[in-house]
């Protein structure tokens, strides 16, 4: 199989080149070349932005693939160009959509392709919806080869998974942890959540690839373990060595007081606060022999040894971690003078 990346150096990418060459697959990949190093060794670099539509259409003459992806499309418009540079030069477009376009809030915790698709809170996930109409659309009326491909929570060895961190990333969370702070989890923990290692996203992501009953199909990729987040973060200070201390603030709470840029009104109330469980039997059907083999303590355990034995994933963000002290302090506060007053009032 002949495949083309547009991407190809993210935690879900990755995976799935990894695994392509491991099987012995022609992979071409479509990068910037920023981040050479972790460019995978025997895939064909053609080292150009895609979003200089010109250029990559000039460096794709005389080229053609079993299948393309792209990893990197956000918005329709991205998709339209595609459509320009890959129609008649693929027999497979995958597009990487998001598990957070299901709607929200879910009528039904248990998810699956039938679910509708809709997200007032995320401007990133009604992109992607928009995205995946778009494909189905040139699906319908001009027959383009389309698989439309949903991710949940996916992580790798990189970064530890939570449900809020900063822009920094999660390691100011595994810091507060380590130095005895409180940590914030949202709601009362106990929603349920998703967790997918990526080397499992992989296995069911290249079963998908050149399968002729996967055109015109959108498919969920995730583990069928479901954890509470109150597991995900006790299993953190399991694997730490510490105790864990909670700090439970509402979703609404933390999306309307943090700044803006962390976009928590998008992460929270139009995804991790909300209970979902994966129903996986599309992607069965379609690969019999998919099943995700990384249990979440264990893959957790795997990240964050690696983030600790690798200095340059130990980012501080001290913003973040002001913000989380005085979220926690006022809500102790907050507490403090009810309790005050319900006494004085008695």
């Amino acid at each position: 199989m002949k495949a083309l990346f547009i991407g190809g150096t993210g935690t879900i990418s990755t995976a799935i080149s990894r695994e392509l060459l491991q099987e012995g697959h022609e992979l071409w990949l479509i990068n910037r070349g920023t981040r050479n190093d972790a460019l995978p060794a025997g895939a064909h670099i053609i080292q150009a932005d895609i979003g200089n539509e010109a250029d990559v259409a000039h460096k794709l003459e005389g080229l053609s693939f079993d299948v393309v992806a792209d990893f990197i499309a956000f918005v329709p418009e991205q998709l339209e160009r595609d459509y320009r540079l890959f129609k008649g030069r693929t027999k497979q477009f995958i597009y990487i959509s998001s598990a957070s376009a299901y709607q929200k809030p879910l009528s039904d915790y248990r998810i699956d392709e039938g679910t509708p698709l809709a997200n007032p809170y995320w401007e990133y996930s009604r992109n992607k919806i928009a995205g995946e109409e778009l494909l189905m659309k040139l699906y319908r009326e001009e027959g383009f080869p389309i698989t439309i491909v949903r991710p949940s929570h996916t992580y790798d060895e990189r970064s530890v998974p939570l449900g809020i961190h900063g822009a920094g990333g999660s390691y100011q969370v595994i810091k507060r942890m380590m130095e005895g702070k409180k940590v914030l989890i949202q709601g009362d923990g106990t929603s349920l959540w998703t967790m997918t290692h990526n080397s499992d996203f992989a296995k069911g992501f290249v079963g998908l690839m050149g399968n002729i009953h996967a055109i015109g199909e959108a498919v969920q990729i995730t583990s069928d373990e479901s954890v509470t987040w109150n597991q995900v973060y006790l299993a953190i200070a399991n694997v730490l060595g510490v105790e864990l201390k909670a700090c439970y603030v509402s979703s609404e709470f933390l999306a309307e007081c943090c700044p803006a840029e962390w976009d928590l009104r998008g992460s929270l109330l139009g995804d991790k606060s909300n209970s979902v469980v994966f129903d996986n039997t599309k992607l069965k059907r379609l690969v019999p022999e998919y099943t995700a083999t990384v249990r979440f303590d264990q893959g957790v355990r795997m990240a964050i040894d690696y983030v600790l034995s690798h200095p340059e994933c130990q980012t501080e963000d001290e913003a973040f971690d002001r913000w989380c002290d005085s979220v926690i302090a006022a809500q102790e506060q907050a507490l403090a003078t009810v309790r005050g007053a319900y006494r004085k009032e008695g």
